[in-house]
This record gives structure tokens, C-alpha cells and sequence, in this order.
């Protein structure tokens, strides 16, 4: 691969002047590569989001010698916490877990809103000098691998600041989807029947507006996740009335906006050894709540029924509106900072109506029970589509890849893809934790190519191994879309485990050669092979 360039693209263009990138390296012009002027990098990134971000400082320090280039289709870094704007947006794991292993989390809260997130992550872009490999606004459509040049051609969209969509290509010797699965452009729409009729103002989480008023207006939340149970009580300070209809229930569980034991100590360590110890500290223990309600589902249920009924005050509540027919992370449990949910349902200030929805009227929402519900403002919180990494095109040598005919190699890479690793985080536990094992698992892989001064490499499946979906989960938002995602086996390395502790213990430990390919370099590639070599 070539080596990285000193020189660079002015910031807001690509390297033919178009605008639309921050800025980025220019190759050189190596023998076997593309000629001057061609836009190549050893290693892109797929999306500036929370994973990109810990993507880019992993490969400045794990393979600092490697060119690389993060594209993001936004105007912004920041991925999902820079498109969530709606009220109260919150993580629903614990900052210490969720925020990089490499650079502590400082705020005081441990369950914290967007925008402290967003600007964690824009920090820790800025430390790591991220900004120089970043292009926004250029969106990867396409992918295409040559096994004869040994590389993805990039089919890009790359959007001005007039808005104008440039159609360009570049090219790469790794391609790394941080993207995630969610879909940005489309929430999920389930089609609510009636509701052009209703006369009052509808809006969907994805896309909250800026210049929304909702003082004194009685707001309608139809749904009942992390989105929905998040909503609620950060508008009732304002709204005159807030309802939250929901078809079914969901487990919630009340957990401490801040975390004592790390408050005490924060302040007797230093900053990074706190920051680890508190890390170790919650991921035992979300490791031990999820196996409890793994191995004791019964018992979980009894637990998280008699916590909300305390916060409530109402056992005949929580039976009727909070003890879902599932099992407890059977769907991923939805986390209340200092139980402002009940709260604000226990003072009044909030309701929750368990029915389904006859039809919208002009009035509101008429429900199959014949209860009217009046409102001013409808919040769809119906959840969100899932799109396979981006939506990104894949071909091999120009045959389109079929992902949910692949297996996922250590969470990370696909069968017969050369070159190609993904990002997925845990259902259970903070997304971070399993990014960040990746992106080490990633750096790995490049360093093994380098050392066996390979081409290419490939995970090589066995052929009576059984397929299990990739996301363990029965939600709506998963069952909906997981027949397009590739699958996952029923043993290791093939197998998606939702535990951090097997994982962080086997998968840098895992031996490549067992279960990687490696492609020797074609005629194409050799003559690149002096500083190629170092990927």
C-alpha cells in the first residue's frame, strides 16, 4: 500500500477542487498504483460517527504508517448523535463504557444528553487530528473490488455547499464500514391510519424541527423505546399535557444519572486510571444484570416489576402499562436516568395509554377501545429502519454481493470479500465496547497482510457450520429488516456473542492464518511492492 503523502488537499475540497471534503492526504505516485493525480488511500473509513472516529485514532496508533481517509455523508461529524435533535436525547448506556477506552470520559453525568456526546466526539476528532483525513458530505454508493488491481474502486456522492451533487471515484486497499445499520434518510413509518386527517402538526424523531414550540400544546408520543420513553418526560416540563401511546410494553428500568462510586473515584486518581477502573467496574456489572435475566428470566421479571412499582407507587400501573409478554432482553431494556419516566407520570405531568390505534381524526387518535385522545402535536416514536451498513453497494470483480449469503467473520469481516471489515456493536451492552475490540481486530488484520506481504486477505468459512441471524433480538425494528444482513455461525470465530468479557478475552487472540486467506500479490500490485508492503 502506498505510503502516506505530506502533502494535502486545501480544507473544503477534493483533490480536483470540488467542494465538499474538510481535507485529506494525496498519494504518491508509486510504480503499480494509480498514477498521479488518482485519488487512493490505504485504508478508508465508512462515517464519522462515534465508531469512525475511534476507527481513525486506532489506525493512528496502530498503524500509523498506513494513508487513510474517513468519509461521511454529512455536513458534520458525529453520526447518530449529530443527526438525533429531538428533546432530551440521552445515550442509554453508561458514558464510561460508551465513550473510548483511550480517552476518558470527564463529565460529571454518567448517562449523558447529545450534545455532551457530540462534542466528546468532536474533541477527541480534533486531539487525534482527525479533521486532516476527514471529507464530509461525500457519501460511498458503491464499492467495487478487483481482485486483478487488488483494490475497491469507491463510487462517491460528494454534495457542494450550493447543495450540487458531484458524482466522483477513488480507491482504496481496505475498505472499513463504521457506518452502523441504522437508516438515516427514512424512519420507520408504519403507516398510522388516518393521519392525514388529523389537523394539528406531526413530526417524526429523525427529523425534529429546529423552530418546534410545544409549550402549552397537549403532545401525542405514539411508541414506547429508548426514543419514546426519552421524549416524554423532556417535554412534559413545557407541554400542557404529554401522552405516551404505546401498543405494547417495554421493560424500563430506573438507573442513577450519575455514578457515585465514579464521582469518589475521580477524585482521589487521576484521570486515566479512574476512567478504567469505572470502565471494568460497569461492564462487569451489565455483563452480570444481562446473564441474571438471561439464566433467570422469571426472577428479572419480578426485579424490574417491583423497581417500577416502587418509582410509580402503583403496582396496577406497572401490570398494566410496564410488564411487557417478553422477557427482559429478549429487546433491549430501555434505561430511565433517575427515573424521570415515572416521575413525571407519577406527578401528573404524564400519562401512558397501552391501546392500539382505530384511526387519527381531526381531533386526534381515536383508539379500538372508543377512547379519544386530544391532541395538538403527534410525535411518531415508531422507531427506526435498519439498512445494511450504509446501504453501500458491494460487488467482487463486478458480481454484486448477496450479504445475507455471507457469514461475519469475528463480528468484523464477510466470506469471500476481500479486504472488507465492518463495524457492529453489542444489543446488549454499549456500542463502543465491541467497535472498539474491532477496529484493534482491523489494525491486526492490516499488520498480518504486511507481514506476509500479501495482497489481499479473505475469511474462509466451513461449509456444515449452521446460520443464526446476525442481531439476537425479536424487536420490530430487527425482525423487520434482518433477512438483508449477512449471518453469523454457531461457533468462533462465526458467532455474534453478546459478551464482552469471552470477546475482549479471544478476538486479538484469535490466530488468522486458521481462518484467513491470504492472496499473494498479483502482477498489478508487485510493482508497488516496496512501500505497499508496509499495510
Amino acid at each position: 500500500m502506498p505510503a502516506p503523502s505530506t502533502t494535502s488537499t486545501p480544507p473544503g475540497e477534493l483533490p480536483d477542487g470540488t467542494p465538499g471534503t474538510i481535507s485529506g492526504d494525496s498519494p504518491e505516485e508509486v510504480p503499480g498504483t494509480p498514477s498521479a493525480g488518482t485519488d487512493h488511500r490505504d485504508v478508508v473509513v465508512v462515517g464519522a460517527g462515534l465508531s469512525g472516529v475511534g476507527a481513525a485514532c486506532r489506525l493512528q496508533t496502530e498503524c500509523p504508517e498506513l494513508s487513510y481517509a474517513v468519509l461521511e455523508a454529512r455536513d458534520d461529524l458525529g453520526g447518530t448523535w449529530d443527526l438525533f435533535r429531538y428533546p432530551g436525547v440521552r445515550s442509554d448506556s453508561d458514558m464510561f463504557t460508551l465513550g473510548y477506552a483511550f480517552k476518558p470520559w470527564r463529565d460529571a453525568r454518567s448517562i449523558a444528553d447529545g450534545p455532551s456526546i457530540l462534542a466528546y466526539i468532536h474533541e477527541t476528532a480534533e486531539e487525534f487530528g482527525i479533521g486532516r483525513h476527514l471529507r464530509l458530505r461525500t457519501r460511498v454508493v458503491s464499492a467495487d473490488w478487483s481482485g486483478a488491481e487488488q483494490r475497491w474502486t469507491l463510487g462517491l456522492e460528494v454534495r457542494g455547499e450550493d447543495g450540487a451533487v458531484h458524482r466522483r471515484t477513488m480507491t482504496c486497499s481496505f475498505l472499513y464500514s463504521c457506518a452502523g445499520y441504522y437508516d438515516y434518510d427514512r424512519g420507520h413509518d408504519p403507516a398510522l391510519p388516518g393521519l392525514e386527517d388529523f389537523r394539528g402538526r406531526v413530526v417524526h424523531p429523525q427529523f425534529w424541527p429546529e423552530d418546534l414550540d410545544w409549550a402549552g400544546r397537549r403532545v401525542l408520543v405514539v411508541g414506547s423505546g429508548a426514543t419514546a420513553v426519552t421524549l416524554v418526560p423532556a417535554m412534559a416540563a413545557e407541554a400542557a399535557s404529554v401522552t405516551m401511546l404505546q401498543r405494547s410494553p417495554t421493560w424500563i428500568s430506573a438507573v442513577p444519572g450519575r455514578d457515585r462510586r465514579a464521582d469518589a473515584l475521580r477524585r482521589v486518581l487521576p484521570a486515566g486510571p479512574a476512567h478504567r477502573i469505572i470502565r471494568a467496574k460497569n461492564i462487569l456489572f451489565s455483563t452480570a444484570v444481562y446473564q441474571f435475566c438471561r439464566r433467570r428470566p422469571a426472577a428479572a421479571r419480578r426485579f424490574f416489576t417491583s423497581r417500577a412499582a416502587r418509582a410509580l407507587g402503583s403496582e396496577e400501573l406497572v401490570a398494566e402499562h410496564f410488564t411487557p409478554s417478553y422477557d427482559p432482553w429478549d429487546q433491549r431494556l430501555c434505561a430511565v436516568p433517575n427515573a424521570d419516566l415515572f416521575k413525571a407520570l407519577r406527578t401528573g405531568r404524564a400519562e401512558v395509554v397501552t391501546d392500539t390505534v382505530d384511526t387519527f381524526v381531526p381531533e386526534g387518535v381515536r383508539l379500538s377501545s372508543g377512547r379519544v385522545l386530544d391532541a395538538d402535536l403527534v410525535v411518531t416514536a415508531t422507531g427506526l429502519r435498519l439498512i445494511p451498513f450504509g446501504g453501500i453497494a458491494l460487488t467482487v470483480d463486478g458480481t454484486p454481493v448477496e450479504l445475507s449469503e455471507r457469514f461475519v467473520w469475528n463480528g468484523a469481516m464477510l466470506t469471500g470479500v476481500p479486504n472488507f471489515a465492518l463495524c457492529i456493536g453489542y444489543t446488549n451492552a454499549s456500542w463502543t465496547l465491541r467497535a472498539d475490540l474491532t477496529h484493534r481486530l482491523v489494525c491486526k488484520v492490516l499488520r498480518h497482510l504486511r507481514r506476509h506481504d500479501a495482497g489481499a486477505v479473505v475469511p474462509r468459512a466451513r461449509r456444515d457450520m449452521a446460520e443464526h441471524p446476525l442481531l439476537d433480538l425479536s424487536s420490530g425494528y430487527v425482525r423487520r429488516a434482518i433477512g438483508a444482513f449477512p449471518r453469523q455461525g454457531d461457533r468462533h470465530p462465526w458467532r455474534v456473542r453478546q459478551n464482552y468479557l469471552l470477546d475482549s478475552a479471544t478476538t486479538l487472540r484469535t490466530p488468522l492464518s486458521r481462518t484467513l486467506d491470504l492472496v499473494p500479490r498479483t502482477a498489478a500490485r508487485r510493482g508497488a511492492r516496496p512501500q505497499e508492503a508496509r499495510a
